[in-house]
This record gives C-alpha cells, structure tokens and sequence, in this order.
C-alpha cells in the first residue's frame, strides 16, 4: 500500500498533466500559466513558486519523475514519517527554484552587461517557464541514499549496478557538468542540483538533531 503523500502526488501529477494535455487543445496553456517564470519576467505569478512542480513537459519527463517518487520516495516517507516527508518535498522543491533563479538572475545579468542589444538567450530566460517535480526527485534520491547508502540501484539501460551512495554521486557530477558547460540544453541542471542540496541539508540537521526517523 503506498504511503498517503506519494499516493497524493502521483495523482496530482497525473491530473495536472492531463488538464494541460486537454486544455491546450482549446487554447488553454496551463504550463505557460502554471509553469515556474522567472522573476523578472512579466508572466512570473507567485503561484508559480508551487505550482510548477506539477506541471511536466512531455510524458516520459512526468514518468521518469513518478517512477522516482515511488520507488525511492516510498521508502522515505515510511522512514521519516508522513508530515515530515511532505514537509522535506516541497523544501526540496522550494530550494530547487531558489538556486535555478539565483543562476538565472546570474545568466540575465551577464547577458545585459555584453551589450545593450537584448539577445535571443536574454528572451529566453524571460519567456521559458521550468517545470516538473525533478528538483525536489533530486532531493529525494540524495534523501535516500543518506538512509540506505548502500542498497543497490540498477539502471535499465546501460543495466549497471550500484550502490545508491555511488549513483547520486555520479548524478550530481553529471548535472554539474551540463550545467557549468551548457550541455543538454533545455534542462534546469541547477534546479536539480538544488534540489539535491536542500534535500542533503535536510536530512543532515535532522540527524544531527536525532529527529529523523519517523516515531
């Protein structure tokens, strides 16, 4: 039986991802209006803040998304207790958006310092809204991979085992890279990277704390 949070946001996401799927069709952009601006952008709404974390791309963004959230998200949420998971979620989420709009507001001041010709890459930080709930995945496999660090993952393609410590290492290094180097571009690298950030922050104090584990 799944946990009550996960439960929730498997079908929030399935739900919001079919209203935008339907709704587009009759001139209706819900990830336009419900995707996360930037905060200099004339579209950027505070709902947002929220909001886009269910909101996804495509169907394989939301499904690689899901299958995450339950498979790894499950097991931390039985460990650490129901209001305390959902809490780490949405701070995870949260903390995402916060390290993407710090390197945004980087990328929007560099690019108006070259020149007073408004580029292309300026017009799209503007005009391109983020979405999905891959930030606060991120924070969720970093999660539990401090919980379980040695249980094993094994990828589907290429089929390489290993331990859980191991993978979110190389996933961060990953995101890093094509962010630093602007490799995959489209993705939100250091959203990811955020997300990741806050999660380990989290379960740090908590185990600092002594107050980790749900009781």
């Amino acid at each position: 039986m799944l946990p009550p949070v996960v439960k929730n946001l498997l079908i929030i996401n399935a739900i919001m991802f079919l209203a935008d799927v339907v709704l587009v069709r009759f001139g209706i952009d819900l990830s336009n209006t419900l995707g996360l601006h930037f905060f200099m952008a004339s579209d950027f709404r505070p709902w947002q803040l929220l909001t886009y974390m269910f909101m996804h791309g495509n169907f394989w963004h939301l499904f690689v998304n899901m299958w995450c959230l339950l498979m790894f998200g499950s097991a931390l949420e039985r460990a650490i207790g129901t209001r305390k998971y959902l809490l780490f979620y949405f701070v995870c989420g949260l903390g995402a958006l916060l390290v993407h709009f710090l390197v945004q507001d980087i990328q929007a001041r560099s690019l108006l310092a070259d020149g007073a010709q408004i580029s292309q890459a300026y017009v799209d930080i503007l005009r391109t809204p983020t979405l999905g709930a891959s930030g606060a995945i991120y924070g969720i496999q970093v999660g539990y991979a401090m919980l379980y660090p040695n249980s094993l993952w094994t990828l589907v393609f290429p089929p390489i085992t290993l331990k859980a410590k191991w993978f979110v290492l190389i996933f961060m290094a990953i995101e890093l890279f094509t962010g630093i180097t602007g490799t995959m571009d489209g993705v939100a690298h250091f959203a990811h990277l955020g997300g990741a950030l806050f999660g380990f922050l989290m379960i740090w104090w908590w185990k600092r704390k002594g107050t980790l584990w749900n009781r």
